[in-house]
């Protein structure tokens, strides 16, 4: 039992999917509000939906929030992350990230603050405290992926304070173009694979395009099986 309450909770750890990436009008500095929904997979179940909300709440202030709910039997995982976040000079910069998940297994929290001035700080809820050097929190690296996409960028590298108030760094390769056929519909997309210190997890990404290189799918792996898998059913902006 203890092994597949792991394997299921694992599944749905999709930090990829924090956010997708939505493309920023760069003459005005802004980006557009949006909202995309998501099923859950796993075993090639519908187990239940992750969702994406981008709002704005002044000219260069957002708030990002991504909600999942998922289960299967009698194991779940609700997860709910909030991002406040400015743009200036189209640069992104994080003010605060907060995480809660319940379900199986224990709850957790996180809150982290960004003090993004000159020799500002990074602090974590439980009081560990790094200095600020560029670094996002563990949604809004992903604003700045669609304008690198759409720019061509094939390679990418970010650095980020994740969920669990840990930094790290992933890469993000471009590896292959392809339709998708998926609830919300046909696309062309972009398909890339997240770069990080695991040898065991794989995570892929589809972006579309079409819909400003809005992810439309996310799949991962973990020892060749597939641990989960998203695919957008709607999308509408603000």
């Amino acid at each position: 039992m203890q092994t597949s309450k792991r394997s299921f909770v694992a599944a749905f750890l999709l930090a990829f999917v924090g956010a997708n990436a939505h493309a920023a009008d760069t003459t005005e500095n802004k980006l557009q509000p949006y909202e995309a929904v998501y099923t859950a997979y796993k075993w090639g179940d519908d187990v239940g939906e992750a969702r994406i909300k981008l709002e704005a709440l002044s000219n260069t202030q957002y708030s990002l929030t991504y909600s999942s709910k998922v289960s299967k039997f009698f194991l779940s995982d609700k997860r709910y992350e909030h991002s406040i976040f400015k743009v200036e000079d189209s640069t992104v910069l994080p003010i605060e990230y907060h995480y809660t998940r319940t379900g199986t297994g224990p709850d957790k929290k996180l809150t982290v603050n960004f003090n993004t001035d000159n020799g500002g700080k990074i602090a974590v809820e439980n009081g560990e405290e790094f200095v600020w050097n560029g670094q996002f929190d563990n949604q809004i690296y992903r604003v700045d992926l669609a304008n690198q996409l759409a720019s061509g960028e094939t390679n990418l590298s970010y650095d980020f304070v994740n969920y669990r108030g840990e930094l790290r760094t992933y890469g993000v390769e471009v590896v292959a173009k392809e339709s998708l056929s998926l609830p919300y519909g046909e696309f062309e997309t972009v398909k890339v694979k997240l770069i990080r210190d695991s040898k065991t997890r794989e995570t892929f990404a589809w972006f579309a395009p079409s819909l400003n290189y809005t992810l439309v799918r996310l799949q991962q792996f973990k020892d060749g099986e597939e641990q989960g898998d998203i695919k957008l059913k709607s999308y509408v902006t603000q």
